[in-house]
């Protein structure tokens, strides 16, 4: 598995990684022009990141994210969100194309939904994940 996370990880920053980067670059630096917009700067770094190698990390909710990271995740949205999900849905659309590009179009989509809803969320290794077990209680039977 570790050689086809580095395989993919590649190809995603040779054919899309480095480009969406750059554009969460920009969002960035854009949001540190002013004091109250830093947190969406940090958030765009932080997404910037991720998106450079995507491929055996998971984007996860932040235990104990409340109003705040929604009303963040809200003016986000209105700002940057939707532009970069755009960026997103183009770029998965030209890696559709060809065969070699359809897991990394998947992965494009599956970026869609950070990019409009950032905050609240960490970035962890996918060994890390830990799944907890669902346990049900048997129906009764009267």
């Amino acid at each position: 598995m570790p050689l086809i996370r580095l395989i993919l990880n590649v190809l995603w920053l040779v054919l899309a990684g480095f480009w969406l980067a750059v554009g969460y670059v920009v969002a960035g630096l854009i949001c540190f022009v002013l004091i109250v917009t830093i947190p969406f700067g940090v958030a765009s770094f932080r997404i910037a990141g991720y998106v450079l190698w995507p491929f055996g990390r998971e984007m996860v909710r932040k235990p104990g994210a409340g109003a705040g990271a929604a009303l963040l995740n809200v003016i986000w949205f209105l700002i940057a969100g939707w532009w970069l999900a755009l960026g997103h849905l183009v770029t998965a659309a030209a890696l559709a194309v060809t065969i070699l590009g359809l897991p990394l179009a998947w992965a494009n989509l599956k970026l869609i939904p950070i990019s409009l809803v950032p905050f609240g969320r960490e970035v962890v290794d996918s060994d890390r994940i830990v799944v907890a077990p669902v346990y049900r209680t048997p129906a009764r039977r009267d």
